[in-house]
């Protein structure tokens, strides 16, 4: 991708071996170190050839001063460049990846509200219209981060042989992926292990993704992680320093293993792909690097007054409430103070007020939000707490249900969605989803203040209500985001009784 480019893996790989779609097992050992693949058919070792070339690559003397000329600069074919430099991989880079819970720039024009009959048709004329990017599965979402920001994967060794896609097409894929999520805040994860003479594109190709990807794109993303990242990535960042800016370089981070994204991300809502798997697997068995966080948070176990991170029985018995404190609390104060707020549930909060308002909770206390001082720290505690549930508030056994929605008539649409609520729903589920969805149409009702309309609060809120036990595809996103969207937009026929 543009900012930080792409990764020369160890040689040329097989290329009907990255496309191959057999899922494996990977785990972390008990310490989170390892991912190891068990008994896996895919002989690691036989699909890569070649070895990294042991020569170092030098920046010609016009890319340091940034005086190159780049669109002169088309292809990378027969430039060698190292895994390593003298000085051993690239460090981790940690910076200012927690949100600062603000955005400066106005937010873009309002998503429009499709009428009834769209509900779960864009998405399929979209997958109609881009099957032959799509079908590679290079980009996918992945639910959110720790923080409530969407997550885009890009898998640089899901690309083709460049001669078998066309680059322009898959720039307007990625475009029209990101706009569905953009005007939120978001991070990207880059999964550079892959990259091969047959598969990466030109340069001129790069350039032209970071002209194109303008400010529209750029505001709300907060964080770009570059796992495994090279020289490869280096010389990149050498060529595009010129031109980028330096509150955009800020979010640029590098990532040597893939344990450290624990710290960010919710690692097993990630789709990695297998050959990414065995990589890093390979790469902790030779390096042994040294696990990056502290014990307490594996060994403190569950407090009967938790909430973040439990099933819906324990805060039950504890609290003997449907309704949980940290939803009635959060939705008594956002129904009170924030309906007016622009982009409430679309912006980020402040990491470490978040982490304590979390703690609090889990430890049976009472938030007073108006200490805080910001309306996004309850709204995002509020998404946090419903993407923690061990189970989603929907239930595992509605999730193959409610995608194939799409194959209703349109008619039948909402009384088929009211049958499921009623019927199918754990009844507490049903009190909490109710409980939640009321808020969100008064949130709409004050959307010509807030900005944020049954459509922004849809994407928002889908991946967080379900959630498949595996990974979510990209396709099976927008179902979710449009079942949201109906159960705001249908709030009245669909809850009352």
């Amino acid at each position: 991708m543009a900012e930080q480019g792409l990764h020369q893996a160890e040689g040329a790989v097989n290329d009907e071996a990255l496309f191959e779609n057999e899922d494996q097992d990977f785990e972390f050992d008990e310490s989170g170190l390892e991912l190891a693949a068990k008994e896996a058919d895919l002989d690691y070792e036989a699909e890569l050839e070649g070895i990294y070339p042991n020569e170092n690559l030098s920046l010609p003397e016009a890319w340091n001063s940034g005086t190159a000329i780049l669109p002169t600069i088309t292809d990378w074919s027969s430039t060698e460049l190292t895994r390593e430099g003298s000085d051993g991989p690239a460090p981790f880079r940690s910076g200012a990846i927690t949100p600062d819970g603000f955005i400066e720039e106005d937010f873009e024009a309002e998503i429009g509200t499709p009428s009834l009959n769209n509900y779960f048709q864009d998405d399929e004329e979209t997958d109609e219209e881009f099957q032959d990017i799509a079908e590679h599965k290079i980009l996918e979402v992945a639910g959110d981060d720790l923080y409530g920001r969407k997550v885009i994967v890009f898998a640089a060794c899901k690309l083709p042989p460049s001669a078998q896609i066309d680059h322009q097409r898959l720039l307007e894929y990625m475009k029209h992926v990101l706009d569905q999520y953009v005007e939120n805040d978001y991070v990207i994860v880059y999964f550079h292990f892959g990259l091969t003479s047959k598969n990466k594109p030109k340069l001129s190709w790069l350039i032209q993704i970071y002209k194109e990807l303008d400010r529209k794109y750029k505001k709300n993303l907060k964080a770009w992680y570059i796992v495994h990242p090279t020289n490869f990535i280096k010389i990149l960042w050498n060529i595009f320093k010129p031109f980028i800016s330096v509150k955009f370089g800020r979010k640029i981070m590098y990532v040597n293993y893939l344990h450290e994204l624990k710290e960010h991300l919710h690692f097993d809502q990630l789709v990695v792909p297998p050959l990414v798997l065995q990589h890093d697997a390979k790469m902790v068995a030779s390096n042994k690097p040294k696990y990056p966080y502290g014990q307490d948070s594996n060994d403190a176990g569950t407090l009967p007054t938790q909430q973040y991170g439990v099933s819906l029985h324990h805060i039950k018995s504890h609290y003997g409430t449907v309704i949980p404190p940290v939803v009635q609390q959060t939705v008594d104060y956002l129904r009170q103070n924030a309906l007016d707020v622009e982009g409430i549930f679309r912006r980020s909060a402040n990491a470490v007020q978040l982490k304590a308002v979390q703690k609090k909770f889990n430890q049976g206390e009472t938030v007073n939000f108006a200490v805080e001082g910001d309306e996004h720290i309850p709204a995002v505690a509020l998404k946090i707490f419903l993407r923690d549930l061990q189970e989603p508030l929907l239930t595992f056994d509605l999730y193959q249900p409610i995608l194939r929605l799409h194959t209703v008539e349109d008619e039948r649409k909402v009384a088929e969605v009211r049958r499921m609520l009623h019927e199918e729903l754990p009844e507490d589920n049903y009190q909490i989803l109710k409980f939640i969805v009321q808020l969100l149409t008064e949130v709409v009702d004050h959307s010509a203040m807030n900005k944020m309309n049954s459509s922004n609060l849809a994407i928002v809120f889908g991946p967080n209500l379900l959630w498949p036990k595996g990974q979510a595809s990209l396709s099976s996103m927008g179902y979710l985001n449009n079942f949201a969207r109906l159960l705001i937009d249908n709030y009245s026929q669909l809850f009352d009784r």
